[in-house]
């Protein structure tokens, strides 16, 4: 900060103009800075009370002329010279958050003391610092553009005779105040739902009214609708939706069969999760006279009972994919559909949308066929049952699920030389009592089966999308409108950053003549069963682009495809059923040219995306708080996962569930944050913390509504 000892003295208003200077000259050497009043009294070592309320008036006279601005607290910042985005509140950390502006390259940092009571998910115009500290765009919110109306989870708690909800947002708590009728009945620890009725920056405290009553905290099926609630998911359907399906047949006719292939003869089977309903692949072997094999991929063919515009279609739309909490799964597709009609079961036949391929010992296609076709399923396996069988090499189907098995394999193989990249984030899995106690937490383990139906999909989306992709004309600029599945090349940056943090860990990434891709795979083959796996696979998925929908015909990086798209699950995602109606007309020689009402179903369809993630993550980390909060006395072994300047973050090695250590926790030194370095350093003693070391830790507190663990280092 500027400071001036021996102030001016004021003896009249034209001498004022001194303080407006000095005032000017304060903002403008520190421009990343608020300074409320009292911050300028004692930067221009101002004390007499005339003096006082001389610096008040030139601070109106400076708002009024619109240099400066006063923001929340009474802070003021300058406004000359400024750059302003208009963006969405993220709140990461109570300490800041980032505002989200579209085809912004880099979210703006802003500390919680600059962001004028804005609240998560707020539109807020943000003024931008000349230069950023933190190797990141900075700034200061001037103005709430919208509230965020959606419902919010809260707790109640009584003071006196009238409860209070306190609310959560990203790690930030706070107090509302409740309207409405029924308020007495309301008891300590029930969660509710509510709207939010009135903001700080109105002069009022925060209030809202109760839309849906839950339940008391703490119990299973409360904490899973709370969950639902937050993200705006529901499993009940419309009464209208139900009754639109009345009328859907519920055997396959003759007619419909006599229009379709028949596959009915060739063996098929089905590979799902043993806790499996909606089975929306499976696949047929056929051995050929030519040595060849023949693989069928079959899909449900949702397209045939989910018609363009009508109820059921505009409700799987706005819902747009399955949700899968740890418990249970939020269709995208009423259960008559997605359980019964379309799901593949065994011994019944289906209607499914095929993808038929000739390929040879090492995997390579020689010819291929899609269309409409009818089928039936001769088996239902588990991942695990199918696993046994291939191992013990006995037991039904034994030899089509080796040959689809080493297919498979030759598959994969071939993906990775044409450079596909592997790192996968690790999948966890709980085993519950009757009452939804998380007794275990087990990574879910991957077997050949899961390898090999994720092969074979892979295989059918990619030819879909060349099929398509390839129907361009010469004289056209695009070829007739896709929905495609698109995977961006790593920032630089990002990638740079990361391989400096594999090599101070040990491994050696090399890229000099070769390609990212064979570095990525290098190193996913060097980690195998290290401490450190989860950790550096996860930070490789971080250095990743996005995979998009998109309407563009561009490759998928990670897989190393030059088209790629979702065809293989039209249950779960409206996606995939876009494709099969698009892909269709494209087998009848019908063309469609429609990229701008396509292109924005795809943005529609990558956001439901992100919330589908959001609410799987957050009914993961629930389970995990509440598994852990058990084990209170017990040491853990974990790997640091994360350094900012306020924590450290460690994930337990066994189990999978990260906490977190305050850096003002620790006691025995001032811990100084080195970015660059993945780490933080002791100022007196040195010691170090950096990403990826192994420590050992004690749970110290267990936050259930924020979904945090907060750990002691030993």
């Amino acid at each position: 900060m500027s400071t001036s000892k021996t102030p001016p003295t004021v003896n009249n208003r034209k001498e004022a103009s001194k303080y407006t200077k000095l005032i000017l000259k304060v903002l403008t050497e520190d421009p990343n800075g608020t300074y409320t009043i009292q911050q300028l009294y004692t930067t221009l070592g101002i004390k007499e009370k005339s003096d006082k309320v001389i610096l008040k008036k030139d601070l109106l006279d400076l708002l009024q002329q619109g240099e400066i601005k006063k923001i929340s607290k009474g802070r003021y910042l300058l406004l000359r010279e400024a750059a302003y985005l208009i963006g969405r509140v993220d709140y990461v950390r109570a300490e800041y958050a980032y505002i989200i502006v579209p085809d912004q390259p880099k979210d703006v940092l802003v500390f919680q003391k600059n962001m004028l009571s804005a609240l998560d998910k707020d539109l807020v115009k943000v003024r931008l610092f000349p230069a950023g500290r933190h190797n990141r765009p900075e700034g200061v919110v001037v103005e709430i553009i919208e509230r965020n109306t959606a419902s919010i989870i809260g707790r109640v708690t009584l003071t006196g005779n009238r409860p209070i909800v306190v609310i959560n947002q990203k790690r930030l708590s706070y107090l509302v105040a409740i309207e409405g009728a029924h308020l007495a009945e309301l008891k300590e620890n029930d969660k509710v739902v509510i709207e939010l009725t009135a903001f700080p920056d109105k002069g009022n405290q925060l209030s809202g009214k109760i839309v849906q009553y839950l339940g008391q905290a703490g119990i299973h099926e409360v904490e899973m609708h709370a969950v639902m609630a937050e993200f705006g998911l529901n499993d009940l359907f419309p009464e209208c939706v139900l009754k639109s399906m009345k009328d859907l047949p519920m055997v396959v006719a003759a007619q419909e069969i006599s229009k379709r292939k028949d596959l009915r003869g060739i063996t098929t089977l089905t590979i799902d999760p043993v806790d499996a309903k909606d089975f929306d692949d499976a696949l047929s072997y056929q051995r050929l006279a030519n040595g060849h094999h023949r693989v069928g991929i079959h899909i449900a063919d949702v397209s045939h009972y989910v018609l363009p515009d009508t109820p059921l279609d505009t409700e799987a739309y706005t819902r747009n994919t399955s949700v899968y909490l740890v418990d249970r799964c939020i269709p995208m597709l009423p259960e008559l559909i997605s359980n019964e009609l379309c799901s593949l079961r065994p011994n019944e036949d289906k209607l499914t949308f095929s993808a038929i391929f000739d390929l040879d010992d090492q995997g390579n296609l020689h010819d291929q066929w899609f269309g409409e076709t009818v089928i039936h399923s001769n088996k239902r396996f588990s991942y695990e049952d199918a696993q046994v069988i291939i191992d013990e090499q006995t037991g039904s189907s034994y030899q089509e699920l080796t040959q689809l098995n080493n297919l498979a394999k030759q598959l994969r193989t071939k993906r990775f030389k044409k450079g596909a990249i592997n790192f996968e984030t690790r999948e966890l899995v709980f085993e519950l009592d009757e009452s939804g106690k998380p007794l275990k937490v087990m990574p879910k383990i991957r077997k050949d089966t899961h390898k090999l139906i994720e092969e074979f999909m892979l295989l059918a989306n990619r030819e879909v999308a060349t099929y398509v992709a390839k129907m361009k004309k010469k004289s056209e600029q695009l070829g007739p409108t896709f929905v495609y599945r698109t995977h961006d090349k790593p920032d630089p940056c990002k990638l740079n950053d990361f391989f400096t943090f594999v090599q101070q860990l040990g491994y050696k990434v090399s890229i000099g003549k070769g390609s990212i891709a064979k570095a990525m795979h290098d190193l996913e083959q060097a980690i195998q069963g290290q401490k450190e796996e989860n950790i550096i696979q996860s930070l490789a998925i971080r250095s990743m682009a996005k995979a998009l929908y998109t309407t563009k015909p561009d490759p998928h990086f990670a897989l190393a495809f030059a088209h790629y798209s979702h065809f293989t699950s039209p249950i779960r995602r409206y996606a995939d059923l876009l494709v099969h109606r698009l892909f269709k007309k494209y087998l009848r020689g019908e063309l469609v040219y429609d990229v701008e009402s396509y292109e924005k179903k795809c943005q529609y369809a990558v956001e439901r995306e992100g919330i589908a993630a959001s609410a799987e993550r957050a009914s993961v980390k629930y389970k995990q708080v509440e598994f852990i909060q058990g084990l209170k006395g017990e040491v853990f072994e974990g790997v640091i996962s994360g350094i900012t300047e306020w924590n450290i973050y460690i994930e337990i090695i066994s189990n999978a569930c990260e906490g977190m250590v305050r850096l003002s926790d620790l006691t025995d030194d001032e811990y100084i944050f080195e970015e660059a370095n993945f780490r933080v350093v002791g100022k007196c003693h040195k010691k170090i913390y950096r990403l990826g070391d192994i420590v050992q830790v004690k749970v110290k507190n267990c936050d259930l509504d924020k979904r945090l663990i907060g750990f002691l280092l030993l």
